[in-house]
């Protein structure tokens, strides 16, 4: 019988799905002629080609394709023995990996996980924030238990995951006291000319914004424009303009940022969804923030 050496598939597997050696040595944290010396024991074991060069990378064959298949069959199921058995009551903490996208406010994130907190089995949560490619091919990879996105996975994303729609909430203004008590009065049409501060074009939140504006004729003088959603509430927090945020959060605006309410956007709604390989959830810790949230903002699950 030939054995096969898992941990030269392992490395093969990472090659593969990271298209060259240099980015999976950066993955694995080894050197490249570690991994280069692995790929090729490897090769020569099973007596095929695993990799032709494409310009500075590498492309599988047919065979490397077929063993990638594998590799993936492989390790997903490694990865499903290890979430098994760290879900058992063991009288050690729950993990719970959780990929933020780093777009969705802080507060909302914080309000949307604190049911994981709350369960009787003590949980260890691991949050790690970043943008949607990357968080998604975490999640693949299995290095994360759910994703918190404020979008859908498209069709145009190669990624076979489900997502749960966790609810909606309204959009609010908020500017520190002095700047909202000269707006509040003839809201919306008040932020004509006036400083906005607004998250990038690249967001769903933006995109309505956008054209909840264009609507009403409302011309704001847009004077910042953020990925990071706490860069933007510092701005804001200085006096340098108007900003949106989700309305289920405002209670804790007003308290923790001191800032008042200007008014809310009608028709405009910011949808969280937590997206995840399986179906039905099975993670105790996913089920409790998905529940909760359904409860208060009245989501529900889509594949």
């Amino acid at each position: 019988m030939k054995w096969l050496n898992y941990n030269h598939l392992h490395y093969f597997w990472a090659v593969a799905r990271e298209g060259s050696i240099a980015r999976a040595a950066e993955e694995l944290m080894v050197s490249q002629p570690t991994i280069s010396i692995q790929l090729k024991e490897l090769e020569a074991s099973l007596g095929q080609r695993l990799f032709d060069r494409a310009g500075r990378g590498l492309k599988l064959t047919e065979t490397g394709r077929i063993a990638y298949n594998y590799a993936n069959g492989i390790f997903s199921l490694g990865q499903e023995m290890v979430d098994a058995l760290e879900h058992q009551p063991t009288g050690r903490a729950l993990k719970l990996s959780v990929g933020v996208l780093d777009v969705i406010p802080k507060m909302v994130v914080r309000q949307l996980l604190q049911p994981a907190l709350g369960l009787e089995e003590p949980v260890r949560l691991i949050c790690r924030e970043d943008k949607a490619d990357r968080l998604l091919a975490d999640l693949v990879a299995r290095r994360t238990d759910v994703v918190l996105s404020d979008a859908p996975i498209g069709t145009a994303v190669a990624v076979e995951g489900f997502n749960h729609l966790l609810g909606e909430s309204e959009v609010s203004f908020f500017a520190m006291p002095e700047l909202a008590g000269r707006i509040k009065r003839g809201f919306p049409h008040s932020l004509d000319g006036q400083p906005l501060l607004l998250p990038t074009d690249h967001t769903e939140l933006r995109r309505s914004l956008n054209q909840w504006l264009d609507s009403k004729r409302i011309h704001p003088v847009v004077v910042g424009e953020f990925d990071d959603t706490a860069l933007m509430f510092g701005f804001a927090r200085s006096g340098a303009g108007i900003f949106p945020a989700p309305s289920m959060i405002e209670t804790t605006m007003k308290r923790e940022l001191g800032v008042r309410l200007v008014g809310r956007a009608e028709g405009v709604c910011e949808r969280y969804y937590a997206i995840s390989l399986e179906a039905k959830l099975k993670h105790p810790a996913v089920k409790a923030i998905c529940d909760a949230a359904r409860r208060t903002l009245g989501g529900r699950s889509s594949s």
